[in-house]
């Protein structure tokens, strides 16, 4: 081929990508060769398709149970979407208002979709399925899921993951392991009986303990709440950047655990002594809001509306009856 005939953009892009070899003391010439002998990339191999479909593996005969395993999947994925964004926002550097919200209104996307999808575990389910089934899966529980409890740690100060009647009575020394031994939920999964820890609650603290602490102290002056105070005064984007935070904070601990607790009444129905299909979690304490009132940004809400916490759920799950 005459060279007189290239495309001057592909002879521009070719002189900008000698030079970027050359800067890295590499010979492109090898580089051109490994894109000819290179396979052109497909759909499947490039999302690990094969892999991801593989990874449902029921351990009962009971159909519904596959539901039950990629829903948790689907979740995780999403948590984990949510945690990219917050990693972003949590890590320094310069600060933008107008990307702050934008990657918060992200956040707000995922958790829609993960709260408007719940009727995937509410309603797709037979009852008598999940409770053959379930019993089958002690002690794992989704109140193991380490991925929601960072969403927490990178969303507010330690503090305000406390008992409510805790946050204003900290001694003026404690360390990140005292604190994480005395998150709000702890007390989730707790014998029902003995107010020990559940093997539920056991496994997850061997499993996840040193992340959680080591979490804290990284974003012990980064985390969104710190941020939020740091930077947000004053901006242009003030008032949307508040209205993104409070619709992140209702989402994540209100709608989000109340959809949790939706399902449990749906299949766990009755005394929760008679009913381990939760893995010992205590859900009908654990899980309603207006039992534990985390929230992340308390100054973005007014007394009435924290005091009313969670009610608003109720109100338009009222409504749809």
């Amino acid at each position: 081929m005459d060279s007189s005939n290239l495309d001057p953009n592909i002879v521009e892009k070719i002189k900008k990508l000698e030079e970027k070899f050359e800067a890295m003391g590499q010979d492109m010439s090898a580089y051109l060769d490994g894109l000819l002998h290179a396979d052109y990339l497909n759909y499947w191999d490039y999302i690990n398709l094969d892999t991801l479909l593989s990874l449902q593996q029921p351990r009962t005969k009971y159909p519904d149970e596959k539901i039950f395993i990629m829903y948790h999947q689907i979740t995780e994925l999403y948590f984990k979407l949510i945690l990219w964004e917050l990693e972003q926002l949590t890590s320094g550097g310069e600060f933008s208002a107008k990307r702050f919200l934008m990657k918060i209104e992200r956040v707000n996307r995922y958790f829609e979709h993960l709260v408007n999808s719940f009727d995937i575990m509410v309603d797709g389910m037979e009852r008598e399925q999940f409770l053959n089934f379930r019993m089958s899966l002690l002690p794992a529980s989704g109140f193991q899921s380490a991925q929601y409890r960072l969403i927490e740690i990178y969303a507010t100060d330690l503090q305000n993951l406390l008992p409510e009647e805790n946050r204003k009575s900290l001694p003026e020394k404690y360390t990140e392991e005292e604190l994480i031994q005395s998150v709000y939920w702890q007390k989730g999964a707790t014998e029902l009986k003995t107010g020990k820890k559940t093997l539920t609650l056991q496994q997850f603290e061997e499993k996840y303990r040193d992340t959680f602490i080591k979490t804290i102290k990284a974003k012990q002056d980064t985390n969104l709440y710190k941020v939020y105070h740091q930077h947000i005064a004053g901006a242009e984007e003030e008032e949307e950047i508040k209205e993104a935070l409070r619709e992140f904070d209702h989402l994540a601990n209100v709608h989000w655990p109340l959809s949790h607790y939706k399902s449990a009444v749906r299949y766990l129905q009755g005394d929760p002594e008679t009913i381990a299909a939760t893995g010992g979690t205590n859900w009908q304490k654990y899980l309603p809001p207006r039992f534990q009132r985390i929230i992340f940004f308390p100054e973005l809400w007014s007394e009435e509306e924290k005091k009313e916490w969670g009610k608003s759920w109720v109100l338009q799950q009222v409504k749809k009856q």
